[in-house]
């Protein structure tokens, strides 16, 4: 078992943590603990409005497939540390540290 943190760019918004299994996404998590973190494909990796920035812990996560770096190139602001929450999965006991973009301007879930 690990944590994970969840930042916010919106500014209103104060930072918290909760546990993360291993097997368990950032999605399921977020969603698990009433984080807003829109998801129009359900999480299966077939849109990118589940879009996040990995602060800490990118070691600890699968890499990212051709597939999730196609959509997250189609995200909103990617960044170096872009990923799809989706298809985040933690694969081995660690710390994660996330920053949830802006969702203000995202229709969606």
């Amino acid at each position: 078992m690990g944590k994970i943190t969840f930042r916010f760019e919106q500014k209103d918004r104060a930072e918290q943590q909760f546990d993360i299994e291993a097997g368990e996404s950032i999605l399921e998590v977020a969603l698990d603990n009433d984080i807003q973190l829109n998801h129009n494909c359900g999480g299966v990796c077939g849109c990118s409005t589940c879009h996040v920035y990995i602060e800490q812990g990118e070691d600890l996560l699968p890499e990212m497939s051709d597939r999730e770096e196609d959509y997250v190139d189609r995200a909103r602001n990617p960044r170096y540390n872009s990923r799809l929450a989706c298809q985040c999965k933690l694969e081995e006991e660690g710390d994660i540290v996330v920053t949830i973009p802006d969702q203000s301007g995202i229709i969606g879930h």
